[in-house]
């Protein structure tokens, strides 16, 4: 029995170390990951869609030892919406759990919080740890959780629904009656149609069904914030404008008159600034008085016209200006060299009436120096402005300085040279070289762009390859021959100042036209043959044919093809390829052969269709059996089936089914059954509209949200797999081309 005693002590030594392990590695924190509702709940949520009505949710929390201190307490925490903790949120917090392992936190959602990327974390107090974060979980307060209404701006409510837009202008939607609509991210729709907009507000200038949501992201299903619809149309302009006002630019304490052109019909006014209401829309309120004593009168002003016959219609702006918004504009250029010896001229001019000049060198005025203009000289470097002020009337008091003048005296001077215009070498024939920058080089390196200053006022010298071009003693050089390709730089000299630029090279190509000619355009494969040459002479040059960019052939002065492509010659001239034009072989093309009518021809039984056959050489028709039955550029059916045309063009045959059909004589149903029996199952409409690539049927739900907006029509709505929730459903349908809506109305569904 003695050794029972003996392993006690040494289970007792292995717990106590297995204790001391876990110290020294600390607490070990799992991310917290959602859990389902607790107790009862078997799903864990995958995204926390909160309301006022249900905000309750769990998260699960494991740990491991060592214990944590009695004075701990585990806190939930959460970050931004993109996952960042540098301000967290306390969701939850717990005291009572620090001998358990595996415990579950409760949490609601706060108010502020709409995102698809927040993440949670738990950390304890003592020791303090902090756990992985989770991954990252939508989520989304939504306190607003009914349906929005919208409503054209500037009226009371949505009225009836509708709005109408004069053509060439827009209106704005806008949401309303929530409590500060700004601050969501919305969904809108115009007939179903998602649109880019996430603001409250849309601009629209299109007809259209338009409604809005709000975007909860995942959680957008379980908002049911779908708003109301406004039906906008467009309409016709009645031309609305402003007359001409008496002044536009106004002085403190003027007032001024905008009165719109069109009175007297009964219309309501409101009146903007900047795009901004100034007044609500008031029957003939067609003036309104600009009083230039308010702070911030100027701006742009327009009036809007709606009510009676006309359509809601905003006017061209008329821009009022404050008279003492003056401006001053410096005319030397910013940086004036002066040479020893030499002075130069700084002057500005002002819009300003009655000016008065004031100039500071280094931030101090000149004595005297109280005109538009003065003079400097080698002995007055420095940073030069002008003040500019009004003197008298009631826009006195304001004064701008204008821009400044650094004006310096250099130590060297540098010039730098450039192509004047896009250059690339053996591409272009011609280039103009120019000097581009003179700079001013002073005593510590510092570099002053003084090209306006200075360019008319050097002398020049261009060099090619080292050597003098002779007549060539301005600031540009014109190179329009290969004999003058070389390495170019230029002289240049004033008063005591010597400098020479930096070099460029000039390869030049051959100013000569290199044409290309074909036997043909179209390719119909290899039994048709099509010949590539050109009428300069390529014996004795080294040349290369290419084919979409690739080199085809470099030994035949005339190129035989069958492959669709872009053809090219290039011809070396003095190192330089020189390209001919291109041609471009295509495939034959089906479009070639042209049917008038195009597409199915329809007539009514008994009755009879001629088709008209044109583009080709030659044509040939054939019945359902492969019979020929024509040979003319056109044929006459009188009975339905599927038809053929053959037609040649050149050595190539292009091949046209032609569809016949006798002319439905029934409407477009507005009632469906959907009751399995195989009858009136599915919406059949005529074929004039359906089976059409160019015809585009659109189904709208009672809400009018999109649920089919479909081309080539095949008369298979609704599908069997297609739930209808309650008995006569009513949906609304447009059928349209490209042009316009050919039918719309409703149809009944009956289970």
């Amino acid at each position: 029995m003695t050794p029972k005693p003996i392993f006690l002590i040494r289970v007792f030594i292995s717990t106590l170390f297995l204790l001391l392990a876990y110290t020294a590695q600390g607490q070990d924190l799992d991310a917290p990951v959602a859990a389902p509702l607790q107790p009862s709940g078997t799903t864990a949520w995958t995204a926390a869609c909160a309301s006022v009505d249900f905000n309750e949710f769990w998260v699960n929390f494991t740990w491991g030892p060592p214990l944590v201190n009695g004075d701990n307490e585990f806190i939930l925490e959460l970050s931004d919406a993109s996952g960042d903790f540098s301000s967290p949120v306390e969701l939850a917090r717990d005291a009572t759990q620090n001998t358990t392992f595996d415990f579950f936190f409760e949490f609601a959602v706060p108010n502020d919080v709409r995102g698809e990327g927040y993440r949670m974390r738990v950390r304890s107090t003592s020791p303090a740890v902090t756990s992985p974060v989770s991954p990252a979980y939508p989520m989304y307060y939504m306190d607003v959780n009914t349906g929005l209404t919208i409503r054209p701006q500037g009226q009371a409510d949505f009225g009836d629904g509708t709005a109408e837009v004069c053509d060439g202008n827009n209106i704005t939607l806008e949401v309303y009656a929530i409590s500060n609509p700004e601050t969501y991210q919305y969904n809108w729709y115009r007939s179903g149609t998602p649109l880019s907009e996430s603001s409250h507000m849309l601009t629209v200038s299109q007809s259209g069904m338009y409604n809005v949501e709000i975007d909860y992201g995942t959680c957008s299903g379980s908002g049911n914030t779908l708003s109301n619809i406004i039906d906008v149309t467009v309409g016709s302009s009645l031309g609305i404008a402003i007359n001409p006002p008496a002044k536009t630019d106004l002085c403190s304490g003027e007032t001024v008159d905008l009165v719109a052109n069109i009175t007297g019909m009964g219309l309501d006014y409101q009146w903007f600034k900047d795009g901004a209401p100034l007044t609500s829309p008031t029957l003939e309120d067609d003036t309104y008085t600009v009083d230039a004593s308010s702070p911030g009168f100027e701006g742009d002003y327009q009036v809007e016209i709606s009510g009676g016959t006309a359509c809601l219609e905003r006017s061209a702006p008329i821009t009022i200006t404050n008279a003492g918004d003056f401006t001053v504009t410096r005319d030397n250029p910013a940086n004036v060299v002066v040479l020893p010896s030499q002075s130069q001229t700084l002057s500005v001019s002002t819009t300003a009436s009655a000016p008065t000049y004031q100039w500071y060198r280094n931030g101090s005025p000149l004595p005297g120096e109280t005109s538009a203009s003065t003079t400097v000289d080698d002995t007055g470097t420095g940073t030069y402005f002008c003040r500019v002020s009004l003197s008298g009337g009631p826009c006195s008091s304001t004064s701008i300085d204008s821009e400044s003048t650094n004006v310096v005296v250099p130590a060297s001077l540098e010039l730098v040279i450039d192509y004047a215009t896009s250059y690339s070498a053996c591409v272009n024939t011609s280039i103009v070289l120019e000097v581009a920058q003179i700079n001013a080089i002073d005593s510590g390196g510092g570099s002053t762009d003084v090209t306006a200053d200075l360019i008319g006022s050097m002398t020049y010298q261009w060099n090619k390859d080292g050597i003098a071009v002779a007549g060539e003693t301005s600031s540009t050089i014109s190179l329009t021959d290969i004999s003058e390709n070389g390495n170019y730089e230029v002289d240049g000299s004033v008063s005591t100042y010597n400098a020479t630029s930096n070099t460029l090279s000039v390869e030049l190509l051959v100013n000569e036209t290199l044409t290309i000619t074909s036997t043909g355009t179209v390719s119909c494969g290899p039994a048709v043959d099509i010949t590539l040459s050109t009428s300069t002479s390529l014996t004795g040059e080294s040349f290369d044919w290419y084919r979409d960019g690739v080199i085809v052939n470099s030994t035949d002065e005339a190129l035989i093809v069958n492959d669709p492509g872009t053809y090219q010659l290039a011809i070396d001239r003095n190192g330089c390829p020189l390209l001919s034009n291109e041609i471009v072989i295509t495939p034959i093309d089906d479009d070639l052969i042209t049917m008038d009518p195009e597409g199915a021809v329809v007539f009514p039984e008994g009755g009879s269709r001629t088709v008209n056959a044109a583009g080709g050489d030659s044509y040939r028709w054939f019945d359902a059996d492969n019979a020929e039955i024509a040979t003319g550029s056109s044929y006459t059916f009188t009975t339905e089936g599927n038809y053929t045309l053959i037609a040649t063009l050149g050595a190539c045959e292009i091949i046209k089914p032609i569809e016949v059909e006798y002319l439905d004589t029934f409407r477009v149903p507005n009632v469906i059954t959907v009751n399995g029996d195989g009858i009136n199952d599915v919406w059949v409409i005529p074929n004039s509209y359906s089976n059409k690539p160019d015809v585009t049927v659109i189904l709208y739900n009672e809400r009018g949200e999109e649920i089919l907006n479909q081309n080539d029509y095949q008369n298979n709505w609704p599908e069997a797999s297609m739930s209808f929730t309650r008995q006569n459903m009513v949906f609304y349908y447009k059928i349209m081309n490209t042009q316009e809506v050919l039918k719309q109305g409703t149809i009944t569904v009956i289970r």
